[in-house]
Formats: C-alpha cells, structure tokens, sequence
C-alpha cells in the first residue's frame, strides 16, 4: 500500500521520462527513498532486492544517457513543496556550495578548493573535487518543531581550469547564483522570495539582481563593510562626475 501511495506522488514526473525510461525511474527513486547509507545505482538495486539483476546496466543509463530535464523536474518538485507553505507566507530559500571530493583524469568538471571543514583561519587545506551549487526551500514540516531545508535544485560549477580547457566562458559561484534566482524568480508568482546565504554571498552584484527581480537577499556582511544610501539624482547643467553613493 505505501508503495502504491508514493508511485501515485511521483506519477507527476512522469511526463518527463519516455514510458520505459519511466520503469527504470520508478525504481530508483522509490530505492533512494529507502537507502539509508550512500544513495548509489548498486545501493538502490540492493535495497530493492534486484542485486542479481542482469540487466542492471539499464538503470545506469537512466542517469548517464536517457534524455529528460532536470530543470523541469526541479520546477516540479518546487512545485510540490510550496503547497506546504500558506499563500500569505514568504518563501524562504537557503543557497550554498559544497564539495563532492572527486579525483581522476575522467572527472572533467573538477577542481582546487579550499576545504571549509577542515580549514582555519591559520591552516588552509585545499582539496580536489566538485563544486556544487544548492538551492533548498526552507519550511517547518507538520510533524517536526524544527525546520528543514528540502534541496530543490543544484548546479554544477565547474573549476576555471575545467571551463578554460573545454573552451566554454567560466561562471563564478555568483555568477551562477544569480542565474539560478531569476529562474526561481519566474517559478514562484504567488509568493514572495527571500533568498538567504552565508557570508560568501554578500555581494554588491548579486544584491542588485535580487532588487531587480524583487528578491530578498540576507546574507552576513563583512565587519568592515559600509553602507550607504543610492546617489540623489543631479541636475543636467552640474558640472563633474556624477556621485556614486548617497
């Protein structure tokens, strides 16, 4: 019965997915529910108790070959989430970067940083890996005191190395995060948006894109940082630059 109730809560991602790539799907989704360790293609088939599956190699390509937008399914699942949240009610969304620690000469997209867990003030360590970008909808569940932070979309940010040697234009983490706040932007029409980010995210550039697109951005500012009103507007016939701060 609870597997019928969650096929019938996933049935709206099926549009998505050709009918046979849609099987495969179904499994792994319903398998990654039930992990409890590290949510790998192996780890779904063995909770699923398809470890003897021969033809295990289709649920690979579910995810390394099969056509299908993961921006769609992001709007989707966003989508689903917001019915949780009263029309009166702000959307509340936390935005940060993590690092999937990944070396190899076939991981294309990987680069140096620095490592936040490990690393102080004094003692910098760096390490190879991925660089993702996250954005999580943060609401109080029904059944919980607490709030969570339910992930809705993440973008890969590959290195300056990665995107010069493949020849594309390198995006910084800003660069991709205001990217990712006006598509959020035009999903969500019946609320309004704060979007919230730790200290890497204070950022004049991405501050006037969230004025632009009527998002609220909280983020920690530096200790040394100024603030000031916007520049009055001149008279046409004042001579000399034009003031930048109020």
């Amino acid at each position: 019965m609870l597997h019928d109730d969650i096929i019938t809560v996933l049935s709206v991602f099926a549009p998505l997915f050709s009918t046979n790539v849609w099987n495969y799907a179904q499994t792994l989704l319903i398998g990654a529910i039930l992990c409890d360790n590290q949510r790998t293609v192996a780890a779904i088939l063995r909770v699923m108790g398809l470890k003897n599956e021969k033809h295990f190699i289709n649920y690979h390509r579910v995810l390394n070959r099969a056509r299908w937008s993961g921006l769609q399914a992001s709007k989707i699942l966003l989508g689903l989430l917001i019915m949780l949240i009263p029309v009166s009610f702000p959307v509340i969304i936390g935005i940060d970067d993590t690092i999937e620690r990944r070396k190899g000469k076939k991981i294309k997209a990987k680069g140096c940083y620095r490592d936040p867990v490990r690393s102080s003030q004094k003692h910098i360590v760096k390490c190879f890996g991925l660089k993702w970008l996250s954005m999580m909808l943060i609401v109080q569940l029904p059944w919980s005191d607490h709030h969570w932070s339910l992930p809705f979309l993440t973008v890969l940010t590959p290195s300056e190395s990665a995107n010069k040697e493949a020849k594309k234009r390198h995006k910084t983490t800003i660069d991709w995060s205001i990217q990712m706040m006006k598509q959020v932007s035009r999903w969500i029409t019946d609320h309004n948006v704060i979007l919230i980010g730790d200290g890497s995210f204070s950022c004049i550039k991405l501050a006037k894109e969230c004025i632009k697109n009527s998002v609220t951005l909280i983020s920690r500012l530096r200790l040394d940082s100024r603030l000031f009103d916007f520049p009055q507007q001149q008279p046409s016939d004042k001579r000399g630059p034009k003031p930048q701060k109020g």
